[in-house]
Order: structure tokens, then sequence, then C-alpha cells
């Protein structure tokens, strides 16, 4: 092995810093339908327009390289007054070239410029000759002829203190300084290396960790590179203080009940990370930035500056929709989310649906059950959140609703009201405990129940994925226990349920994913014919067994008509599978059903189904397609061969 020549160093940094530096390349327009190269200027009488061919490889993103450096190719549209401004531009992109080539690990590749076959630079007289000829007759040829050479790959990392002294493994484990088999020594590479290394110490609670040398060297006879950085890990430090500014209109005291973090716990990007996370759980506010101190304090830590923007206050949105089994339906809102100055979110919910009876295939059997419904049902909904009382991290929740709930096996008229505090443990924990009650009338093919239910709510929530819409990693579960003594013409009833999902990436990128929900759910104190429709346990739709039609699965009464179960027994796997940065395919598998015991006791067929769902990933989440194949037809059930889901965000 040889050691890189000074000049070799200095273009090994110059690509490195190039690469740091670059814009992201334009976007690959697929057969012109986006854009097409620009026509050339005509020839002129007062200019030498020209065009300009690159030859000699074949990978995009090298050619996209070249052209983003190239001064002909960045110019192509401004053509020089005469061969002398011509030649110019052409000696000025060889060496410039060269260095994109090393920085893709092409460390011989070569690059020789022709004005109408006069090479640049060697031919300086012929080269303006050649093209003054083509005034105002045409346009100059000039050809930029790359040679690749081969390619170079990394084959060693090794990471030195600044007294040349090795990292113990317990500060950097070998796998952060692995390379893997034929890796190419680009500048890329190099420098997402670097950072690699940089966030581990970071992540160790160094804050100001950098590398303060980078050595590359080359073996032109091996065609390898290998790279020695020199890491200043600095100091040790804590989270610091934390200052709050901007969002005027929102009390500063709510904003602080969503930072966690306590001046003196242990520093990492993760804690930082997550201080911006929960911040931006208020729904008033809309962005979030916090920027870390340059400096420690006097007591060795670093403080952080949270600086926050509000969100509009007032929203208005309407939606329509159209299914084929449920019909048509307009949901509408408003909501304001900043109602007295202190992140207090209100919010009204209007929901009207028609559940068409050419569209129903229930509709027959609910007529002889004497379920009688004209198919219009509905739901209008209030519901106030207060943050942060008294700046404490308890929450006040209260809610009321009005509804007709036309479902394919009853109907349910009722209302209610309900209040709840919660208290945030953490940004992933908390337990809330409430009031709800509620009154109304139910009726089925078992007849028709009315009710008049007061009871205390309680549950606890845990969540440490990284995404509402899309989560990649973590768990998210919650679990809750509700008892409603017994009222007048009402049994008590005791309702417990539970749902835990998990997300496990097998790459470093997520780009394969995989997911897994089970739900379990239990009504107890009264039997199935007392206890309401829309407090029992309904399996099948998209957010449960795809592939069935929704709330149909689980114990089936008079008129075949399904009456729901006391218990219920669900799960789904999936496979989340990147095949592009934009789209994705999603193998799954659900099963579950309802029970018309207390707890599962599996007297019902647990019904099954597999699918494939595919994904197109945008801005706000990702767009779901899932295709379901119910595995467990049964007569009566109005299951179809193949259903099809369409949503935004993932099946859970």
């Amino acid at each position: 092995m040889r050691r890189a020549s000074p000049p070799r160093l200095a273009a090994l940094a110059l690509a490195l810093l190039v690469a740091a530096g670059s814009q992201p390349a334009r976007a690959f327009d697929l057969f012109g339908l986006f854009g097409s190269e620009p026509e050339p200027p005509p020839p002129s009488a007062t200019a030498l327009p020209y065009t300009l061919r690159i030859t000699g490889t074949d990978d995009s993103d090298v050619l996209r390289a070249l052209q983003d450096t190239s001064t002909l190719y960045r110019l192509r549209q401004e053509p020089p007054p005469d061969g002398e401004g011509l030649l110019r531009r052409a000696e000025t992109d060889p060496a410039k070239l060269a260095d994109v080539l090393s920085g893709y690990g092409y460390y011989q590749g070569t690059v020789t410029i022709r004005i109408d076959g006069a090479p640049v630079p060697g031919q300086a007289a012929s080269a303006v000759g050649a093209a003054e000829v083509w005034r105002n007759r045409g346009l100059v040829p000039v050809r930029i002829a790359v040679d690749l050479g081969p390619l170079y790959h990394l084959r060693r990392i090794t990471v030195r203190d600044p007294a040349s002294k090795a990292f113990p493994d317990a500060v950097l484990p070998a796998r952060v300084t692995r390379v893997d088999d034929d890796v190419p020594a680009r500048s890329a590479t190099v420098l997402a290396r670097e950072a690699q290394i940089v966030d581990q110490f970071r992540a160790q609670g160094h804050p100001f960790a950098k590398v303060v040398a980078r050595d590359p060297v080359v073996d032109d006879s091996a065609h390898v590179m290998d790279v020695t950085f020199t890491v200043a890990p600095g100091p040790v430090a804590g989270i610091g203080p934390v200052a709050v500014s901007g969002a005027p209109g929102i009390d500063p005291a709510t904003i602080r009940s969503f930072i966690y973090a306590e001046p003196g716990d242990p520093y990492s990007p993760q804690a930082v990370a997550a201080i911006r996370r929960s911040v931006a759980r208020i729904e008033g506010i809309g962005g979030v930035r916090v920027r870390e101190g340059t400096t420690l304090d006097g007591d060795g830590n670093l403080p952080l500056f949270v600086a926050v923007t509000e969100r509009e206050r007032n929203l208005v949105g309407v939606s329509a929709r159209y299914s084929t089994v449920d019909g048509p339906g307009v949901r509408a809102y408003y909501a304001n989310r900043n109602l007295f100055g202190g992140g207090e979110s209100f919010r009204v919910d209007a929901d009207i649906y028609y559940l068409g009876l050419g569209n129903d295939p229930f509709a027959n059997q609910r007529k002889l059950a004497g379920i009688g419904t004209n198919g219009l049902g509905g739901r209008l909904s209030a519901t106030y959140v207060q943050p942060a009382l008294w700046g404490t991290r308890n929450d006040f929740l209260a809610n009321a609703f009005i509804t007709r709930e036309v479902q394919q096996s009853y109907l349910v008229d009722g209302g209610g009201v309900s209040g709840a505090i919660r208290h945030r443990f953490s940004d992933t924990f908390s337990a809330q405990i409430g009031l709800d009650a509620q009154a109304g009338r139910s009726k089925d093919a078992l007849g028709t129940v009315n009710y008049r239910l007061i009871g205390v709510p309680a549950s606890v929530t845990y969540d440490s994925t990284d995404s509402l819409l899309d989560p990649t990693r973590g768990v998210r579960a919650i679990a809750s226990l509700a008892v409603y003594p017994g009222a007048i013409s009402s049994p008590g009833i005791v309702v417990a349920k539970a749902q835990g999902s998990t997300y496990y990436a097998l790459d470093d990128e997520a780009r394969v994913i995989l997911a897994g929900r089970i739900g379990f759910g239990s009504v107890s104190g009264a039997p199935l014919g007392e206890i309401p429709d829309n407090f029992r346990f309904f399996a099948g739709g998209g957010g449960s067994v795809r592939g069935y039609p929704y709330r149909t699965l689980g114990p089936i009464g008079p008129f075949n008509l399904p009456i729901g179960g006391r218990s219920l027994l669900e799960a789904s796997l999936e496979a989340r599978i990147k095949v592009t940065d934009t789209i994705g395919v999603v193998p799954f598998f659900d099963a579950g059903t309802a029970f018309a015991s207390a707890t599962p006791d599996f007297d019902e067929k647990i019904r099954k189904s597999v699918g494939i769902g595919l994904r197109y990933y945008t801005g706000i989440g990702p767009i779901r397609a899932d295709v379901a194949f119910p595995l467990d037809p049964y007569k009566g059930g109005h299951v179809r061969p193949a259903v099809l889901y369409l949503s935004l965000g993932q099946a859970f």
C-alpha cells in the first residue's frame, strides 16, 4: 500500500466537500413527461451556441453529478460570444469533473473534452478556430468523454482519539466501523460513515463530538481505500435548562408541561428529539425547533432552546365517502385549537350516512326481525380538551354526543356525556380516569334494550412508536376498564378492553418492517340480550378481520343476523416492504371473532383472511389499498371472494 500524494489528498478532500455541500440531483424525467431537455439557442452571428454530449458512463447518478458540476453543461443555454469564451469554459471542466469521478470511487478516471474534434487542453488555437467555423452556420459540437477506470472499494475504517489511541469497544463497537465487502469508496459513503461515528458518541452523551481529521489513503494497485478518522469526543453532558420562545398566544406553562426532560438528565439526540415530538402534540402548535447550546453551563449541562410557532386557531373540514356495503356518507367538523389561550382544543363533528337498501345485504333480514329503519344514521359530538391544568401534566377531557347508529344487524339511538382527567407520566405513558353517562335504546334480533348507564372508565396508554400513521419501530398498547353499576332498568356491566401492536424494522433504513397486533375485549355482569349493541363486541372490517363485512363476525341470532358477543379476540400480522421510496407492498394475515361468553371459549370459529396491500407513501402518511381474501366464508354471512379497502394510514 502507498500513501496518497498531497495532490491526491487534496482532490479527495475536495470531492468530499463537494459531495457534502452539493444539492440533490434532479428527479429522473421518465419519457420526458415532466419536462424535457431544452432546445439549444439557434446559430447566431454574435454568439456561438453549442451542443454538448457526455459519453463514457451509463450510471445515471454519475452522469447527473457531471452535469451539475460542468460549466459547459450549466451554461449551455447562454452561448459565449466567441471561440475564446467557449475555450475558457471548456478549460475549467476537466479538473472539476475528475474530482466528481473520484467522489464516486473512480480515482483513476480521466476526462477529455473536444471542441469539434480539437482536444482541450492541448490544441487551444485549433479549438478556437474550429468553434469559429460554426458562427452563424450551426451549433458547435462539444464532447466530454469520460473514462471511469476501475471502481475503488472501501477496505478499512479506523477511528482514533486526538492522542492517536483507539477507542475501547464499549465506546465504539466494532459494528460501527465494520466495512462490508464490495462497498464503493465514494465520498458520500465516507461522509455517511463519519456521521454515523459522530452520532455514536453523541448518543453516549457527548454533544460536541466531532471529527477533527479525515485521512483517506488509496492503494492504486489493489483499487481500495482506507480511511482514518480522528475524533474528539468532547465532554459528557446532561440536559440543561430549556428556554421556550414563540407562540405568544399560548400559555408557556402549557408548553413546558409537555417537556418531560429535567435538568441533569443524560443528554442524547434521542432526548432532544423526544422534546420536539412531545411539544408537537399540542394541537395549537404548528412547528417545533429545538436548538442546542454551543457551550455547557456551570453544572456541565447543555442548555436547550425550544422555538415554536402557532397554527391557525380555527379549522373547518368536509369530506364525502361511498361504500358498496355501507352506502354514501358526509362528514363535517369545526375545530378551535387554542380556545382560551392555554392550548385548549374544542371540536364539533357531524357525520351523516345512508345504509342504502340496494347495497345492504342484511336489509331484508333486519326487516323480518322488526328492526325498522330508513337507513339514515349519523352522529353529532363535541369534544373539549384542556391540557396542563394549572401548569401540571394533568389534562381535562370532556365529550358529549348523540347518535343514531344504523349497522348491518342493529339500530341504536342514544347519547351520552363524559369527563376525565389524564395524567401524562412521560411522552410515551399516560393514565386517565373519569365518569361516563349514557342512555338510549338498542334494537336487534334479540329484542329491544333500553339502557341508562353511569360508570367509571379508567385506562392506561403506552406508545413508543415513531409515527402515528406509519410506525416503523416501537410498541403501542392501551388497556381500559369501565365499571357501570346497576341502574334503573339497566343491569350493571363491566367492560374490559386491551389492544397492543408492535413494529420491528429488519434493516437500518426501515425498508422491511414486521408489524403485529392483538386485541381482546370482555363485557360481563349481564346476559348478552340485556347488553346494548354498542357495548357488545363484533369483528370484521378494515380495522379488524379484513375480507369480512364490517361488524358481522361473532354469534349469529334469529333471522341469521349477527348479534355480537361478550368477548373478542383478534390478531393481525403484516410484512411492510418498501419497493421504492414511495411504493410498498404488504402481505398480511388477519384472524379473529367475537364470542357469546364473557371470555373467549372458542365455541365460535376463528375466522381468518389473507391479502396483499399496496402503499403509496406521502408526506402526511401512506395511502393504503388492501385486497383481502376471506378463508372461512359461511352461509348467510354475505362474504365476498375478495374485498378492497382504501384509506389513509396503515391498518394498525
